[in-house]
Protein backbone atom coordinates (compact mmCIF):
# COMPACT_ATOMS: atom_id res chain seq x y z
CA UNK A 1 0.00 0.00 0.00
CA UNK A 2 3.25 2.62 1.34
CA UNK A 3 4.52 1.33 -2.33
CA UNK A 4 2.14 2.21 -4.07
CA UNK A 5 1.86 5.55 -2.62
CA UNK A 6 4.69 6.61 -3.05
CA UNK A 7 4.77 5.69 -6.67
CA UNK A 8 1.24 7.35 -7.11
CA UNK A 9 2.81 10.50 -5.69
CA UNK A 10 6.45 10.29 -7.94
CA UNK A 11 3.91 9.95 -10.78
CA UNK A 12 2.32 13.26 -9.90
CA UNK A 13 5.23 14.89 -9.36
CA UNK A 14 6.90 13.93 -12.82
CA UNK A 15 3.41 14.99 -14.49
CA UNK A 16 3.84 18.30 -12.86
CA UNK A 17 7.53 18.83 -13.36
CA UNK A 18 6.86 18.04 -17.32
CA UNK A 19 3.46 20.32 -17.40
CA UNK A 20 5.73 23.43 -15.51
CA UNK A 21 8.29 22.40 -18.50
CA UNK A 22 5.97 22.38 -21.20
CA UNK A 23 4.30 25.58 -19.33
CA UNK A 24 7.58 27.46 -19.48
CA UNK A 25 8.61 26.20 -22.97
CA UNK A 26 5.79 27.96 -24.52
CA UNK A 27 5.57 31.09 -22.75
CA UNK A 28 9.15 31.44 -24.00
CA UNK A 29 8.25 30.57 -27.31
CA UNK A 30 9.29 27.84 -29.78
CA UNK A 31 10.32 27.60 -33.45
CA UNK A 32 7.42 26.92 -36.11
CA UNK A 33 9.08 24.06 -37.65
CA UNK A 34 12.24 22.70 -37.93
CA UNK A 35 12.91 24.56 -41.28
CA UNK A 36 12.88 28.07 -39.37
CA UNK A 37 15.42 26.75 -37.41
CA UNK A 38 17.64 25.79 -40.10
CA UNK A 39 17.28 28.32 -42.55
CA UNK A 40 17.86 31.02 -39.21
CA UNK A 41 20.90 29.38 -38.44
CA UNK A 42 21.74 29.13 -42.07
CA UNK A 43 21.39 33.20 -42.59
CA UNK A 44 23.25 34.07 -39.59
CA UNK A 45 26.74 31.97 -40.53
CA UNK A 46 26.32 32.76 -44.30
CA UNK A 47 27.28 36.32 -44.74
CA UNK A 48 29.68 38.83 -46.90
CA UNK A 49 32.23 37.43 -45.20
CA UNK A 50 31.86 34.23 -46.97
CA UNK A 51 31.92 36.26 -50.37
CA UNK A 52 34.83 38.67 -49.82
CA UNK A 53 36.98 36.70 -47.18
CA UNK A 54 37.82 33.31 -47.94
CA UNK A 55 38.12 33.53 -51.70
CA UNK A 56 40.88 36.05 -51.06
CA UNK A 57 42.19 33.95 -48.23
CA UNK A 58 42.94 31.22 -50.67
CA UNK A 59 44.19 33.13 -53.63
CA UNK A 60 46.82 34.23 -50.84
CA UNK A 61 47.29 31.00 -48.87
CA UNK A 62 48.38 28.74 -52.00
CA UNK A 63 45.10 28.43 -53.64
CA UNK A 64 43.83 24.69 -53.45
CA UNK A 65 46.32 23.85 -50.98
CA UNK A 66 44.77 25.83 -48.43
CA UNK A 67 41.73 23.33 -48.07
CA UNK A 68 44.03 21.10 -46.97
CA UNK A 69 44.25 23.21 -43.44
CA UNK A 70 40.55 24.64 -43.82
CA UNK A 71 39.19 21.10 -43.77
CA UNK A 72 41.43 19.99 -40.97
CA UNK A 73 40.03 22.83 -38.57
CA UNK A 74 36.60 22.25 -40.18
CA UNK A 75 36.63 18.46 -38.47
CA UNK A 76 38.80 19.13 -35.59
CA UNK A 77 37.64 22.88 -34.45
CA UNK A 78 34.65 24.02 -36.35
CA UNK A 79 32.07 21.34 -36.27
CA UNK A 80 32.78 20.15 -32.60
CA UNK A 81 32.49 23.68 -31.13
CA UNK A 82 29.26 24.42 -33.47
CA UNK A 83 27.43 21.24 -31.95
CA UNK A 84 28.85 22.62 -28.18
CA UNK A 85 27.15 25.56 -28.74
CA UNK A 86 23.95 24.53 -30.38
CA UNK A 87 23.37 21.25 -27.94
CA UNK A 88 24.34 23.95 -24.71
CA UNK A 89 21.06 26.38 -25.60
CA UNK A 90 18.94 23.25 -26.94
CA UNK A 91 19.96 21.24 -23.23
CA UNK A 92 19.02 24.71 -21.19
CA UNK A 93 16.33 26.10 -23.37
CA UNK A 94 18.26 29.57 -22.16
CA UNK A 95 19.97 32.16 -24.00
CA UNK A 96 23.26 32.94 -24.32
CA UNK A 97 23.77 33.89 -21.06
CA UNK A 98 21.37 32.09 -18.32
CA UNK A 99 22.50 28.99 -20.39
CA UNK A 100 26.48 29.26 -18.05
CA UNK A 101 23.94 30.11 -14.97
CA UNK A 102 22.37 25.83 -15.27
CA UNK A 103 26.13 24.79 -16.15
CA UNK A 104 28.32 26.88 -14.09
CA UNK A 105 27.15 30.04 -12.77
CA UNK A 106 30.93 31.62 -12.46
CA UNK A 107 30.84 30.91 -16.65
CA UNK A 108 28.22 33.84 -16.50
CA UNK A 109 30.66 36.24 -17.33
CA UNK A 110 31.75 34.04 -20.72
CA UNK A 111 27.77 35.00 -21.38
CA UNK A 112 28.19 39.08 -21.16
CA UNK A 113 31.29 38.92 -22.73
CA UNK A 114 30.31 37.20 -26.11
CA UNK A 115 27.27 39.98 -25.90
CA UNK A 116 29.05 42.92 -25.18
CA UNK A 117 30.83 41.81 -28.67
CA UNK A 118 27.85 41.49 -30.65
CA UNK A 119 26.96 45.14 -29.46
CA UNK A 120 30.20 46.43 -30.86
CA UNK A 121 29.33 44.56 -33.78
CA UNK A 122 25.88 45.48 -34.23
CA UNK A 123 26.67 48.97 -34.40
CA UNK A 124 29.33 49.20 -36.89
CA UNK A 125 28.21 45.46 -38.95
CA UNK A 126 25.82 47.07 -40.09
CA UNK A 127 26.94 49.93 -41.35
CA UNK A 128 27.87 47.15 -44.44
CA UNK A 129 24.34 47.41 -45.19
CA UNK A 130 23.80 51.29 -45.42
CA UNK A 131 26.68 50.98 -47.98
CA UNK A 132 25.59 48.46 -49.91
CA UNK A 133 21.77 50.05 -50.25
CA UNK A 134 23.59 53.34 -51.38
CA UNK A 135 24.85 51.41 -54.33
CA UNK A 136 21.88 49.63 -54.52
CA UNK A 137 19.92 52.95 -55.44
CA UNK A 138 22.56 54.05 -57.73
CA UNK A 139 22.64 50.93 -59.65
CA UNK A 140 18.79 52.34 -60.71
CA UNK A 141 20.26 55.06 -63.12
CA UNK A 142 20.91 55.34 -66.98
CA UNK A 143 24.96 55.15 -65.87
CA UNK A 144 26.16 53.48 -63.43
CA UNK A 145 28.10 56.16 -61.44
CA UNK A 146 30.93 54.83 -60.33
CA UNK A 147 31.53 53.97 -64.45
CA UNK A 148 32.97 57.16 -65.32
CA UNK A 149 34.45 60.17 -64.58
CA UNK A 150 32.79 63.61 -65.59
CA UNK A 151 30.90 63.75 -61.95
CA UNK A 152 30.89 66.64 -59.42
CA UNK A 153 32.41 64.55 -57.14
CA UNK A 154 35.31 63.26 -59.47
CA UNK A 155 38.94 65.39 -59.18
CA UNK A 156 41.06 66.12 -62.43
CA UNK A 157 42.95 63.04 -61.60
CA UNK A 158 40.36 60.62 -62.23
CA UNK A 159 41.74 57.97 -64.65
CA UNK A 160 38.83 56.37 -66.98
CA UNK A 161 40.04 53.00 -67.47
CA UNK A 162 38.11 52.16 -70.94
CA UNK A 163 40.47 54.60 -72.32
CA UNK A 164 43.89 53.11 -74.03
CA UNK A 165 46.34 55.26 -72.32
CA UNK A 166 49.73 54.95 -71.92
CA UNK A 167 51.31 53.74 -68.89
CA UNK A 168 53.22 57.14 -67.88
CA UNK A 169 49.68 59.06 -68.81
CA UNK A 170 48.30 56.89 -66.13
CA UNK A 171 51.07 57.93 -62.41
CA UNK A 172 49.04 60.04 -60.43
CA UNK A 173 45.65 59.54 -61.42
CA UNK A 174 43.01 56.99 -59.73
CA UNK A 175 40.03 55.15 -60.92
CA UNK A 176 36.54 56.76 -61.23
CA UNK A 177 34.91 53.86 -59.05
CA UNK A 178 37.87 54.62 -56.25
CA UNK A 179 36.53 58.33 -56.25
CA UNK A 180 32.51 57.05 -55.95
CA UNK A 181 33.73 55.10 -52.76
CA UNK A 182 35.96 58.13 -51.44
CA UNK A 183 34.30 60.74 -52.47
CA UNK A 184 30.28 60.62 -53.13
CA UNK A 185 29.60 57.65 -50.82
CA UNK A 186 31.91 58.00 -47.41
CA UNK A 187 32.93 61.99 -48.73
CA UNK A 188 36.27 61.21 -46.58
CA UNK A 189 37.49 64.17 -44.92
CA UNK A 190 41.24 65.96 -45.02
CA UNK A 191 41.84 64.29 -41.75
CA UNK A 192 40.57 62.90 -38.12
CA UNK A 193 40.65 66.17 -36.55
CA UNK A 194 38.28 67.26 -39.70
CA UNK A 195 34.94 65.64 -38.11
CA UNK A 196 32.85 67.21 -41.06
CA UNK A 197 29.17 66.68 -41.00
CA UNK A 198 26.38 63.77 -41.27
CA UNK A 199 26.25 62.15 -44.81
CA UNK A 200 22.12 62.18 -44.97
CA UNK A 201 22.15 60.06 -47.79
CA UNK A 202 24.29 57.47 -45.47
CA UNK A 203 22.42 58.27 -42.50
CA UNK A 204 18.54 57.46 -43.97
CA UNK A 205 20.00 54.26 -45.43
CA UNK A 206 21.80 53.21 -41.85
CA UNK A 207 17.90 53.79 -40.68
CA UNK A 208 16.14 51.81 -43.06
CA UNK A 209 18.62 49.30 -42.61
CA UNK A 210 17.64 48.92 -38.55
CA UNK A 211 13.91 49.51 -39.85
CA UNK A 212 14.25 46.30 -41.60
CA UNK A 213 16.02 44.58 -38.63
CA UNK A 214 13.61 45.12 -36.29
CA UNK A 215 10.71 44.06 -38.20
CA UNK A 216 12.72 40.61 -38.50
CA UNK A 217 13.04 40.41 -35.02
CA UNK A 218 9.72 42.19 -33.75
CA UNK A 219 8.04 39.23 -32.75
CA UNK A 220 10.62 37.06 -31.67
CA UNK A 221 11.63 33.66 -33.45
CA UNK A 222 8.28 33.78 -34.83
CA UNK A 223 9.29 36.81 -37.01
CA UNK A 224 13.02 35.57 -37.05
CA UNK A 225 11.95 32.20 -38.91
CA UNK A 226 9.77 33.35 -41.34
CA UNK A 227 11.91 36.63 -42.17
CA UNK A 228 14.44 33.62 -42.94
CA UNK A 229 12.51 31.60 -45.43
CA UNK A 230 13.35 34.34 -47.84
CA UNK A 231 16.51 36.25 -46.56
CA UNK A 232 18.44 32.88 -46.31
CA UNK A 233 17.59 31.93 -49.63
CA UNK A 234 17.46 34.38 -52.12
CA UNK A 235 21.20 35.20 -51.85
CA UNK A 236 21.57 31.80 -53.43
CA UNK A 237 19.43 32.40 -56.49
CA UNK A 238 21.79 35.75 -56.87
CA UNK A 239 24.96 33.96 -56.05
CA UNK A 240 23.80 31.39 -58.77
CA UNK A 241 22.93 34.17 -61.00
CA UNK A 242 26.34 36.02 -60.47
CA UNK A 243 28.33 32.24 -60.80
CA UNK A 244 26.83 31.88 -64.92
CA UNK A 245 27.29 35.24 -65.69
CA UNK A 246 30.98 34.88 -64.43
CA UNK A 247 32.19 31.91 -65.92
CA UNK A 248 30.73 32.52 -69.21
CA UNK A 249 32.81 35.67 -69.38
CA UNK A 250 36.28 35.74 -70.94
CA UNK A 251 39.14 35.62 -69.01
CA UNK A 252 36.77 33.69 -66.23
CA UNK A 253 38.96 30.34 -66.53
CA UNK A 254 42.39 32.15 -65.88
CA UNK A 255 40.78 33.98 -62.88
CA UNK A 256 39.61 30.27 -61.71
CA UNK A 257 43.12 28.84 -62.31
CA UNK A 258 44.64 31.98 -60.32
CA UNK A 259 41.96 31.01 -57.33
CA UNK A 260 42.64 26.95 -57.47
CA UNK A 261 46.18 26.40 -58.26
CA UNK A 262 48.21 24.91 -55.56
CA UNK A 263 51.11 25.97 -54.16
CA UNK A 264 52.01 23.30 -51.91
CA UNK A 265 55.45 25.31 -50.48
CA UNK A 266 52.45 27.01 -48.54
CA UNK A 267 51.95 24.58 -46.25
CA UNK A 268 55.04 25.23 -44.06
CA UNK A 269 53.83 28.46 -43.97
CA UNK A 270 52.22 28.99 -40.17
CA UNK A 271 50.33 31.61 -41.36
CA UNK A 272 48.56 29.51 -43.52
CA UNK A 273 47.05 27.71 -40.64
CA UNK A 274 46.18 30.56 -38.62
CA UNK A 275 43.78 32.30 -41.61
CA UNK A 276 42.16 28.62 -41.75
CA UNK A 277 41.40 28.26 -38.36
CA UNK A 278 39.89 32.26 -37.74
CA UNK A 279 38.06 32.09 -41.20
CA UNK A 280 36.56 28.70 -39.70
CA UNK A 281 36.05 30.79 -36.48
CA UNK A 282 34.79 33.67 -38.24
CA UNK A 283 32.29 32.38 -40.55
CA UNK A 284 31.10 29.56 -37.93
CA UNK A 285 29.89 32.51 -35.45
CA UNK A 286 31.85 30.44 -32.97
CA UNK A 287 31.80 32.04 -29.37
CA UNK A 288 29.34 34.84 -30.33
CA UNK A 289 26.42 33.22 -28.47
CA UNK A 290 24.24 33.25 -31.35
CA UNK A 291 24.01 29.23 -31.50
CA UNK A 292 23.35 28.96 -28.23
CA UNK A 293 20.28 31.14 -28.43
CA UNK A 294 19.09 29.77 -31.86
CA UNK A 295 19.51 26.42 -30.39
CA UNK A 296 17.27 26.77 -27.29
CA UNK A 297 14.50 27.45 -28.90
CA UNK A 298 14.46 23.58 -30.36
CA UNK A 299 12.63 21.00 -28.82
CA UNK A 300 15.13 18.86 -26.14
CA UNK A 301 15.35 15.75 -28.37
CA UNK A 302 16.02 17.31 -31.66
CA UNK A 303 18.67 15.88 -33.29
CA UNK A 304 21.13 18.61 -33.08
CA UNK A 305 24.07 17.07 -34.09
CA UNK A 306 22.75 16.09 -37.38
CA UNK A 307 21.60 19.64 -37.98
CA UNK A 308 24.97 21.42 -36.81
CA UNK A 309 26.94 18.36 -39.40
CA UNK A 310 25.20 19.75 -42.60
CA UNK A 311 25.07 23.41 -41.33
CA UNK A 312 28.59 23.55 -41.00
CA UNK A 313 29.25 21.81 -44.40
CA UNK A 314 26.84 24.17 -46.07
CA UNK A 315 28.66 27.05 -44.95
CA UNK A 316 31.91 25.94 -46.06
CA UNK A 317 30.58 24.59 -49.55
CA UNK A 318 29.26 28.07 -49.91
CA UNK A 319 32.29 29.85 -49.34
CA UNK A 320 33.94 27.81 -51.85
CA UNK A 321 31.40 28.52 -54.83
CA UNK A 322 31.36 32.20 -54.07
CA UNK A 323 34.91 31.83 -55.33
CA UNK A 324 34.29 30.51 -58.53
CA UNK A 325 31.62 33.35 -58.85
CA UNK A 326 33.92 36.07 -57.34
CA UNK A 327 37.61 35.11 -59.71
CA UNK A 328 35.66 34.28 -62.64
CA UNK A 329 34.90 38.10 -62.86
CA UNK A 330 38.63 39.02 -61.47
CA UNK A 331 39.53 37.09 -64.12
CA UNK A 332 37.44 39.21 -66.69
CA UNK A 333 39.13 41.94 -65.24
CA UNK A 334 42.65 41.12 -66.15
CA UNK A 335 41.56 40.14 -68.79
CA UNK A 336 39.78 43.03 -70.32
CA UNK A 337 42.89 45.55 -69.13
CA UNK A 338 45.73 43.05 -69.65
CA UNK A 339 46.88 43.72 -65.56
CA UNK A 340 47.76 40.97 -63.31
CA UNK A 341 45.19 39.12 -61.49
CA UNK A 342 47.35 40.93 -58.05
CA UNK A 343 46.41 44.54 -59.08
CA UNK A 344 42.54 43.27 -58.73
CA UNK A 345 42.44 40.83 -55.97
CA UNK A 346 41.55 41.60 -52.84
CA UNK A 347 39.08 41.59 -49.46
CA UNK A 348 36.60 43.15 -47.88
CA UNK A 349 35.68 46.24 -48.65
CA UNK A 350 37.88 46.88 -51.06
CA UNK A 351 36.31 44.13 -53.14
CA UNK A 352 32.65 44.25 -52.57
CA UNK A 353 32.64 48.81 -53.38
CA UNK A 354 35.49 48.78 -55.61
CA UNK A 355 36.68 45.97 -57.19
CA UNK A 356 33.14 44.29 -58.19
CA UNK A 357 31.70 47.64 -59.13
CA UNK A 358 34.10 48.19 -61.60
CA UNK A 359 33.82 44.92 -62.90
CA UNK A 360 30.37 45.06 -63.39
CA UNK A 361 30.50 48.24 -65.04
CA UNK A 362 32.32 46.80 -67.99
CA UNK A 363 29.40 43.94 -68.71
CA UNK A 364 26.38 44.32 -71.09
CA UNK A 365 23.34 45.60 -68.99
CA UNK A 366 26.20 46.93 -65.51
CA UNK A 367 22.54 47.72 -64.09
CA UNK A 368 21.66 44.55 -63.79
CA UNK A 369 24.76 42.72 -62.30
CA UNK A 370 25.04 45.33 -60.28
CA UNK A 371 21.46 45.14 -58.76
CA UNK A 372 22.06 41.22 -58.13
CA UNK A 373 25.06 41.55 -56.58
CA UNK A 374 23.94 44.06 -53.98
CA UNK A 375 21.06 42.73 -53.03
CA UNK A 376 22.84 39.58 -51.94
CA UNK A 377 25.04 41.57 -50.21
CA UNK A 378 22.69 43.34 -48.43
CA UNK A 379 20.54 39.95 -47.52
CA UNK A 380 23.71 37.96 -46.55
CA UNK A 381 24.43 40.97 -44.05
CA UNK A 382 20.78 41.48 -43.06
CA UNK A 383 20.63 37.82 -41.85
CA UNK A 384 23.60 37.88 -39.69
CA UNK A 385 22.82 41.41 -38.14
CA UNK A 386 18.91 40.40 -36.90
CA UNK A 387 20.08 36.87 -35.72
CA UNK A 388 22.68 39.02 -33.21
CA UNK A 389 20.01 41.37 -32.00
CA UNK A 390 17.36 37.93 -31.35
CA UNK A 391 20.52 36.29 -29.58
CA UNK A 392 20.93 39.47 -27.04
CA UNK A 393 16.69 40.00 -26.73
CA UNK A 394 16.87 36.35 -26.03
CA UNK A 395 19.18 36.65 -23.18
CA UNK A 396 17.82 39.88 -21.45
CA UNK A 397 14.23 37.83 -21.94
CA UNK A 398 15.43 34.75 -19.89
CA UNK A 399 17.41 37.00 -17.68
CA UNK A 400 14.58 38.98 -16.61
CA UNK A 401 11.45 36.15 -17.62
CA UNK A 402 9.01 37.72 -15.15
CA UNK A 403 8.88 41.15 -16.12
CA UNK A 404 10.00 41.00 -20.35
CA UNK A 405 8.03 37.79 -21.25
CA UNK A 406 4.88 40.38 -22.09
CA UNK A 407 5.25 40.84 -25.81
CA UNK A 408 4.97 44.13 -25.95
CA UNK A 409 7.63 45.10 -23.36
CA UNK A 410 9.56 42.68 -25.21
CA UNK A 411 9.00 44.79 -28.30
CA UNK A 412 9.43 48.23 -26.74
CA UNK A 413 13.22 46.67 -25.39
CA UNK A 414 13.87 45.85 -29.05
CA UNK A 415 13.35 49.33 -30.08
CA UNK A 416 14.74 51.46 -27.62
CA UNK A 417 18.29 48.74 -28.03
CA UNK A 418 17.45 49.58 -31.94
CA UNK A 419 17.13 53.02 -31.79
CA UNK A 420 20.30 53.32 -29.17
CA UNK A 421 22.40 51.53 -31.60
CA UNK A 422 20.99 53.46 -34.49
CA UNK A 423 22.44 56.78 -32.87
CA UNK A 424 25.53 55.34 -31.57
CA UNK A 425 26.19 53.96 -36.19
CA UNK A 426 25.29 58.07 -36.79
CA UNK A 427 29.35 57.81 -35.45
CA UNK A 428 29.89 56.03 -38.54
CA UNK A 429 28.50 57.82 -41.38
CA UNK A 430 30.04 61.48 -40.61
CA UNK A 431 32.86 62.32 -43.20
CA UNK A 432 35.87 61.53 -41.03
CA UNK A 433 34.81 58.08 -41.12
CA UNK A 434 37.52 55.34 -43.24
CA UNK A 435 37.44 52.30 -44.03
Amino acid sequence: MTTNRIKSSAAVCVSNGLTQKSKEVEERGHWGTKTEFILTVMGAIIGPGNIWRFPYLCYKNGGGVFFIPYIVFIFTCGIPLFFLETALGQYTSQGGITCWRKICPLFQGIGYASHLIIAFSATSYIIILAWAFFYLFSSFSSDLPWASCGNSWNSDSCFDSRLNLSLESRLNTTLPVVEFWEHRVLKISGGIEEVGGLRWELVLCLILSWIICYFCVWKGIKSTGKAAYFTATFPYVMLFILLIRGVTLPGALDGIIYYLYPDISRLSDPQVWMDAGTQIFFSYAIGLGFLTSLGSYNSFNNNCYRDCFYLCLLNSATSVVAGFAIFSVLGFMTFEQGVDISEVATSGPGLAFIVYPRAVAMMPMPQVWSVCFFLMIILLGLDSQFVGIECVITSLVDHFPSYLHQGYRRELLLLLMSCIFCMFGFLLVTEVWTY
